[in-house]
């Protein structure tokens, strides 16, 4: 039997579950950095990978990391994308530009916001931002030991 929407009650609530979350060695040795303009990484002694954000094992060699290093502010977009629209969960209001960001030294890309940019004009951003385009890491003057500690990557002039 195929319902319609007349044939049932449809309920629209929001839920709010409080949580806390432990982040660990590893992660709070990360987040501390950040609170003073340092970006960490960790590097692999079996493969000499550097994972940023750091991590407290290779997910290549499965092998313990303890070697914390503090990595390069600057780095090159590898992939991007325009978000003009709003949704459940976002770290920012629209528009902006979510990035893969490899920075200069390590291994692994880096999820982050790129600023800097008139987002006005969408064609105009499309001409502008181009993955190979070297960045460097804006930091919020108040800092909480929180990833968007970094504001967002603004383009190399």
């Amino acid at each position: 039997m195929e319902m319609k929407h007349e044939d049932y009650y449809i309920l629209e609530d929001q839920v709010s579950i409080p949580y806390e979350n432990a982040y660990g060695l590893t992660w709070t040795r990360f987040f501390e950095g950040l609170k003073s303009e340092k970006i960490f990484g960790s590097r692999c002694g079996k493969c000499n990978r550097v994972l940023v954000p750091m991590r407290s094992y290779c997910p290549r060699c499965f092998i313990e990391i303890d070697d914390t290093i503090e990595v390069s502010q600057e780095g090159a977009i590898v992939a991007w994308v325009l978000t003009e629209y709003e949704y459940f969960g976002m770290p920012t209001k629209p528009p902006f530009i979510g990035a893969l960001i490899r920075l200069d030294g390590t291994d692994c890309e880096f999820v982050h916001l790129v600023g800097g940019i008139d987002l006005s004009n969408p064609d105009q951003v499309r001409k502008t931002v181009k993955n190979g385009m070297k960045v460097r890491a804006v930091w919020k003057e108040e800092k909480k030991g929180h990833i968007l500690d970094i504001k967002y990557f603004e383009p190399v002039k």
